[in-house]
């Protein structure tokens, strides 16, 4: 079974079958994909639905009806903004690459409405000690996570906080990047199925004219008081309030739908 109704897997044997329907209109018999994805020749149909069933089970991408695999494509594209919640997020870390480094602090406020309505926020046990430096950019040292949850403790309640709303941060991807990392030493081979947007390229698109597109820069634009910089909960509470102060230049643009926000094509 899928670990959390939010996850997706990463495996090789997943990622080849979805691309074998993808190639063939989204449907293939158990038999194919036994055949192709598990290099098992001319397998029993019997045989290859008993193997389709676990790798589909696996995957709420994957389905088995009728001895058919079929793909169940997740389609954030048409999301309205409107009508989706939001989950800003920000991660502190020990440094600038998941591996090796960890999470030391997570901090997320959910945006419903065009308002705050709902926070998460815990340091975390990296496992592994602080680098001095840091230390010195965030304040967070080897003592204030010693008596700390390790990230294996938050995963879940973190996950069913995200739930299935749309994630944002301020440089998204290196966010979301340590975010996998860690769910997948909890979990195995997942990743969060949730599509994200960027404050970063937001703000670039949106407000050019400012001189640089860092968060404490555009809070400052915003007048949003981000006090302690660097610190997760802060940071994300001043990322919500800029993604806030987006969506309303992004309504004033027409900009209606998720895919066309991610783009940035406006």
């Amino acid at each position: 079974m899928t670990p959390f109704p939010n996850l997706i897997s990463d495996s090789l044997l997943v990622k080849e079958t979805i691309e074998l329907l993808r190639e063939s209109g989204g449907r293939v018999s158990a038999v194919t994909v036994v055949d192709r994805v598990m290099n098992i020749s001319s397998p029993a149909p019997s045989l290859a639905s008993l193997l389709a069933a676990d790798l589909v089970d696996t995957d709420p991408r994957l389905r088995l009806e009728d001895d058919f695999v079929e793909l169940v494509e997740q389609d954030h594209s048409g999301l309205k903004l409107s009508n989706v919640d939001f989950v800003v997020f920000d991660l502190e870390t020990t440094g600038a690459k998941a591996p090796p480094c960890r999470v030391t602090e997570i901090g997320a406020y959910r945006v419903k409405g065009g308002k705050l309505a709902g926070e998460y926020h815990s340091l975390v046990n990296p496992g592994i000690p602080i680098p001095e430096f840091i230390t010195g950019l965030t304040g967070i040292s080897d003592d204030m996570v010693s008596e700390a949850p390790p990230f294996a403790d938050l995963a879940n309640g973190l996950l069913e906080f995200i739930g299935d709303s749309v994630l944002v941060a301020h440089n998204a991807p290196f966010d979301m990047r340590f975010l996998n990392h860690e769910i997948a030493l909890v979990h195995g081979k997942y990743r969060v199925a949730n599509p994200y947007l960027c404050t970063v390229r937001l703000a670039r698109k949106l407000i050019p004219g400012i001189e640089n597109h860092k968060l404490n820069t555009v809070a400052n634009f915003y007048s949003i008081d981000l006090t302690n910089h660097h610190r997760a909960s802060d940071d994300a509470r001043a990322t919500a309030h800029i993604f806030i102060k987006l969506l309303e230049l992004l309504r004033e643009k027409g900009v209606e739908d998720l895919a066309m926000a991610a783009s940035c094509k406006f």
